[in-house]
């Protein structure tokens, strides 16, 4: 016997259709992928777009520090050329100031040639009534002083009608104090530290340590006293008699440049020119200088023109720290007489 088929049990279910429900579920993934694609599409050209506006400000912004730097360069450069005749404050009468600050050094915005070049453009202009020299210096080369001096001395010549007053302020000691010596009158504040008339070569001695060390000194010349004060050598007597003549002789020019500068009115020279300092206020009684007065007092009171006019520029002031100051000191230090 076979069961027969009972209609009345209704349909059967009906079986998934599994080939539509992947081609659906494919279509899906397909879509997501494009639009990922479509996110990181856009995505990378933001980021591009971003690259290429940064490229352009890095571009723009060194191209404008590049015509900053070279207008800056231009126009220290061309600053005092421009102004050698015409009045740099517009006023008809006014006090040039040239400032002498730190040490004085060869090949440095304070060696001879720039100070020379800047008490030249203060004189020349035709507005000028009266320079002022505002010293503050421990000294430096006594080459570079006597030259500073010596172009003082021919500028007060050249131009009888205007007078050159010195302004000491912290410090005005040696070689400062040998340019300040050319001045007409030296005015300081009652605490500035004045004097310093000497000469000092400074050296060492390391002919024990290195003997300790085991180490032993190999350097060659031609001629006996090539190798003068050598550190490692004992210190010959003949060699140090030698240099003490030198040191003595510029000495003795330091003292005939102060002596013709302030002639009279110098005091007891016995100390005057042992390398010792003095306040101001000392240095009054003792002749060194003049008065008490600031640089505006001087121009004030002296020169009669309020308005101060700075020939010093400062186009050197950040060039030398980045050309090799501190190996021209150093080089000067170890190698010539120094008046401090």
């Amino acid at each position: 016997m076979f069961p027969s088929h009972d209609s009345r049990a209704g349909p059967h279910p009906a079986v998934p259709d599994t080939t539509s429900n992947l081609w659906l579920l494919l279509s899906q993934m397909e879509h997501n992928r494009q639009e990922e694609r479509a996110v990181l599409e856009r995505l990378w050209r933001e980021h591009a777009a971003e690259q290429r506006r940064g490229r352009r400000l890095r571009t723009a912004f060194r191209l404008f520090l590049a015509i900053y730097l070279l207008l800056l360069l231009w126009m220290g450069s061309n600053h005092l050329e421009k102004f050698d005749v015409e009045s740099l404050s517009g006023d008809p009468h006014h006090t040039a100031v040239v400032a002498v600050t730190g040490p004085i050094l060869a090949g440095d915005a304070l060696g001879a040639e720039q100070i020379i070049e800047n008490l030249n453009s203060a004189f020349k202009d035709k507005n000028t009534k009266g320079v002022v020299l505002r010293i503050n210096s421990p000294g430096g080369s006594p080459v570079q002083a006597g030259m500073i001096y010596d172009e003082i001395v021919r500028l007060r010549v050249k131009y009888p009608n205007i007078p050159l007053y010195a302004a000491l302020e912290d410090l005005c000691a040696s070689g400062g104090y040998y340019v300040a010596a050319a001045a007409q009158e030296i005015y300081a504040d009652k605490a500035t530290l004045v004097g310093s008339i000497g000469v000092i070569m400074e050296g060492f001695g390391l002919q024990e340590l290195i003997g300790k060390l085991g180490i032993e000194s190999r350097t060659m010349t031609a001629g006996q006293d090539k190798n003068l004060l050598d550190p490692f050598k004992p210190l010959d007597g003949k060699q140090q008699a030698h240099v003490q003549s030198l040191l003595n002789q510029i000495h003795s020019q330091f003292i005939h440049a102060v002596r013709a500068g302030r002639g009279k009115r110098l005091k007891a020279e016995e100390t005057l020119f042992t390398g010792l300092v003095w306040t101001g206020e000392e240095a009054v009684a003792l002749g060194l200088v003049d008065g008490l007065k600031s640089t505006a007092a001087i121009a004030r009171d002296l020169v009669k023109a309020e308005k101060l006019v700075d020939y010093s520029p400062n186009r050197h002031d950040w060039l030398h720290k980045i050309s090799g100051t501190f190996s021209q000191a150093l080089a000067t230090w170890l190698s010539q007489p120094y008046m401090r």
